[in-house]
């Protein structure tokens, strides 16, 4: 399916947008882009980037695989809320023009029950932010070692979706989160996630961490943005990274 981005740069007028029928990565391209608030955006990514080195799937047509350009007024170690504050858009934007609400796993998936629809990896790069986003929003099916890890939007509804329209509004909610922080701080923002994020507090989970696993019950989340959780172990962790999944 061919991508509109005349109709997404007459909606963001004044605004730098770049399209790739095809590229490496949006991420890669973006570094390069001085000007905040640009938008790299790729019809099919051939090594799209993940957390801690993964390839994200970027089938040609049927995604929205773009990074935006940030420079946010803000002490660079909340770069965490950053991430957390660029789920809260990604899910306002997929109820908004898709009519599904999806649930928040910290610190960077977006999921539809248990599989994961969207992704974001934040990058610091000097003093701006690179925010990549991957959203499967029309794919009718997904390879078989995805199968029971991810969907799309398309197969969760049965119905195809405006991939510019939902950039859009992707991009306008990202402004509002991005504003929200600089001019209130962290607190509505981790306030908003723990609210919309059934991972945040009282969850059982896993989080592979190197070394081995630990399983715990998450326990909210710290000022700048990190997971609390209460091990099985007796310890209170801060999870600084790692995968959380539910617990077998």
């Amino acid at each position: 399916m061919s991508f509109d981005i005349a109709r997404v740069r007459a909606a963001l007028p004044g605004r730098r947008v770049d399209y790739y029928e095809t590229l490496g990565s949006t991420m890669t391209a973006a570094a390069a882009i001085r000007t905040p608030g640009a938008i790299v955006i790729a019809n099919e990514q051939s090594a799209g980037q993940g957390r801690h080195g993964h390839t994200w799937h970027s089938e040609p047509g049927s995604g929205l695989y773009f990074t935006i350009v940030l420079a946010p007024q803000l002490p660079m170690d909340l770069l965490p809320v950053v991430t957390l504050a660029l789920g809260l858009a990604v899910q306002e934007a997929i109820s908004q023009v898709c009519n599904v609400q999806a649930d928040l796993r910290w610190p960077n998936d977006l999921l539809i029950g248990p599989r994961k629809c969207a992704g974001i990896l934040t990058q610091l790069d000097g003093d701006r932010v690179l925010a990549g986003i991957g959203i499967n929003v029309n794919h009718t099916s997904l390879p078989p070692e995805l199968g029971s890890i991810a969907t799309s939007l398309r197969l969760i509804t049965g119905r195809a979706h405006s991939r510019e329209e939902l950039l859009c509004a992707v991009a306008g909610g990202v402004d509002r989160m991005v504003n929200l922080l600089e001019t209130e701080g962290s607190y509505p923002v981790l306030a908003l996630f723990t609210e919309q994020s059934s991972y945040a507090r009282g969850r059982r989970v896993q989080v592979d961490l190197p070394g081995k696993p630990i399983t715990g019950t998450t326990a909210g989340l710290t000022a700048d943005g990190y997971l609390l959780l209460d091990g099985d172990d007796g310890r209170r962790h801060t999870i600084l990274a790692g995968g959380v999944r539910p617990e077998n």
